[in-house]
């Protein structure tokens, strides 16, 4: 049985290589998702929305295998931010972050199919933040993307550099929210070694 990895099947998506923004065309996907907001190093919601996540996306592998004979490898923890305030990312205020975390899902995951993990997480776990996963459909498009290596703290410059120079240098503007990939644990990688791609959905300005 071949497992499907999203690594492997997007690799220009979640295998990037250039250290400064350049634009990728990104399908549409699906995932499963949760909703919160707050510092993400300080807030139990998020500690609880990342634990429910997973618990569910392994539900979900287990139970695809069991029932429909397809397995694959559970994607990486992907996270939409923004605010009514962009500057707050710049300057790392974290309170003010809002944020969605997600997990890629197979095209043949069904909503049953999930609600069915759901259930069986639940049974299991007992997380009453299961209750709120939902699965999500992205349609972000054309995005400039980069691989960022480093601490997460270290994206300030980075996110300021789109910001201020590369969308208004190639006649950009940013369509969605700020998205981020991690490719790694940060419990278990120094931060000087995290890997983390960052991509902005973009438009033509005029």
């Amino acid at each position: 049985m071949t497992r499907y990895d999203v690594k492997r099947e997007l690799k220009e998506c979640y295998a990037p290589r250039n250290a400064d923004w350049a634009l990728v065309d990104v399908p549409t996907q699906q995932f499963i998702a949760v909703d919160g907001c707050g510092d993400p190093n300080t807030s139990a919601d998020y500690a609880r929305a990342v634990e429910a996540l997973y618990a569910v996306a392994y539900t979900i592998k287990f139970t695809s295998k069991a029932a429909l004979g397809q397995d694959f490898v559970v994607g990486p923890l992907e996270g939409l931010w923004w605010s009514d305030r962009p500057e707050v990312f710049t300057t790392r205020a974290k309170d003010a972050w809002h944020w969605r975390m997600l997990i890629s899902q197979p095209d043949w995951i069904t909503d049953d199919l999930i609600n069915e993990a759901k259930q069986a997480a639940q049974a299991k776990k007992s997380l009453p933040t299961i209750a709120e996963i939902r699965r999500e459909t992205l349609k972000e498009g054309t995005s400039a993307q980069l691989l960022h290596i480093g601490p997460y703290d270290d994206e300030g410059p980075v996110l300021a550099r789109l910001h201020r120079e590369y969308l208004a240098a190639n006649n950009l503007r940013m369509s969605g929210h700020h998205h981020e990939i991690y490719l790694g644990d940060h419990r278990r990688t120094e931060p000087a070694k995290l890997k983390t791609i960052l991509r902005q959905p973009v438009q033509t300005a005029n």
